[in-house]
């Protein structure tokens, strides 16, 4: 079983949906989408997200915001979660910037890019 860890804000900025204009609606509607995901895949699935916390939940995937503030708060906590767990090698993050995806594959896990993974989550 892969363990999934979503770069949430970088999902969500892959393709031009207007996201800018709703960033709270587009946050609960990729946590909609990885709930679906989690579900038919069987895996855990966790979010990271930047920018300040409000109420979104999940009872299917871990949603959390960044614990600091700034450009790649969510890049340091994901690199951090992977580099912190025991099994790295069962982690596959889901990226496309380029310094995160290095971190995260010294650390063992694996990456998949996030229009790819879009892609799955639309399919």
């Amino acid at each position: 079983m892969t363990r999934w860890i979503v770069d949430g804000m970088n999902v969500i900025g892959s393709r031009p949906t207007g996201w800018w204009r709703d960033r709270p609606g587009a946050m609960r509607e990729l946590v909609r989408a990885l709930e679906g995901f989690a579900g038919d895949a069987g895996e855990d699935v966790a979010v990271v997200f930047d920018g300040s916390p409000f109420d979104l939940s999940s009872e299917t995937v871990d949603v959390r915001f960044a614990r600091g503030r700034g450009r790649n708060a969510a890049d340091h906590d994901i690199a951090a979660m992977v580099e912190e767990d025991d099994d790295p090698g069962g982690i596959s993050v889901v990226t496309s910037d380029g310094d995160l995806a290095r971190r995260v594959r010294d650390a063992g896990a694996a990456v998949v890019g996030a229009g790819e993974f879009r892609r799955r989550l639309d399919g």
